[in-house]
């Protein structure tokens, strides 16, 4: 489990390509304190496992059902990705909760400054827009942000200032892919309603319509 908050900008030195899916080594030194082999971590939102390690590097291997569901088949030495261990006990919750679980892959269609904030309009899947709402919570590459419109099968967040020097999300370019976590929250409701909410997609109205 994880927040969405990122601790650190990994770097992809090496793209190996194995039997059913390629193996990835990054460069990270904050995040590699205290890691051991086999621990979870969150690349760009995809919960990955730990499989070898080196003073200020560590592999994966991405088979290939994640490298579908996920941007990773498009990663290649250079690249910048985000980081972030597992939710410990002892941690705040900072962002929201965070399965590592990639729903798809959404593309941005529209970057806009306003003063020191940027404002990406992202467009999803057609399926994963019923688990999309205005103010709800979602995660884009791993980064915990918050819906500010929705539109059709788009829709936009905005960044801080620290949101795009601390992650990748500030580099992102029109025509950019970004993996999509949309609220596992949602996602329980969802299932909960069924049909109620078939087709119609969930808005804090809806839900006090629904008395939930």
């Amino acid at each position: 489990m994880f927040t969405g908050i990122v601790r650190e900008r990994g770097e992809i030195v090496a793209v190996e390509r194995i039997p059913g899916g390629v193996r990835l080594k990054l460069k990270a030194r904050k995040i590699r304190e205290g890691m051991q082999l086999g621990d979870s971590i969150a690349i760009n939102g995809a919960c990955q496992t730990v499989m070898a390690m080196e003073q200020d590097f560590f592999s994966i291997e991405a088979l290939h059902e994640t490298l579908r569901r996920t941007t990773m088949s498009g990663w290649k030495p250079g690249d910048l990705v985000n980081l972030e261990n597992p939710l410990s006990p002892h941690d705040l919750l900072g962002g929201h909760l965070v399965k590592g679980h990639v729903d798809g892959v959404g593309v941005i269609r529209a970057k806009v400054r306003r003063a020191g904030d940027m404002v990406l309009r992202v467009q999803a899947p057609q399926e994963l827009m019923v688990q999309v709402f205005e103010r709800g919570s979602i995660a884009l590459d791993g980064v915990s942000l918050t819906v500010v419109a929705v539109q059709g099968n788009q829709f936009s967040v905005t960044l801080i200032p620290y949101t795009q020097r601390e992650t990748t999300l500030g580099s992102k370019e029109v025509g950019d892919g970004v993996n999509l976590e949309t609220d596992m929250v949602v996602k329980a409701v969802q299932r909960l309603l069924g049909p109620k909410v078939k087709n119609r997609g969930l808005t804090r109205e809806r839900l006090e319509e629904l008395e939930f």
